[in-house]
């Protein structure tokens, strides 16, 4: 009688794929919100309020990457892409608040980008 053996997730590994989700998510409504700014008189206030919730996933995702990390004893390296990721957003929201676009949304396409990787490998 052979017995089956199914391989779950930890718990803690499925926080940090729900936490890089709803980052990539988040940064996506940016992206949409951004659009708005230039053609609607509402978009300002869409793209402001996204930002601090973009920055509030962001640092999400640096506690779901330590308790992933911690508990099991596995690799830091997602913990580094998080830290990474939250001084890249803190940067983007710098640039936005100072008004540089030509930097600010190169670096939104990039934090999308990266987000969406780091999505792929969890």
């Amino acid at each position: 009688m052979a017995t089956q053996v199914t391989a779950t997730a930890p718990r803690s590994s499925t926080f940090l794929r729900i936490a890089i989700a709803l980052q990539t998510l988040t940064i996506f409504g940016q992206a949409i919100s951004a659009g708005l700014l230039l053609t609607s008189s509402y978009g300002e206030t869409l793209h402001s309020v996204g930002a601090r919730v973009m920055y509030g996933a962001s640092m999400l995702y640096v506690l779901a990457a330590v308790l992933a990390w911690k508990p099991g004893g596995g690799s830091p390296r997602p913990v580094w892409h998080a830290s990474g990721f939250l001084v890249l957003a803190s940067v983007q929201v710098v640039l936005g608040i100072a008004h540089v676009p030509s930097v600010h949304l190169p670096l939104g396409v990039l934090m999308f980008g990266l987000s969406v990787l780091a999505l792929d490998r969890r």
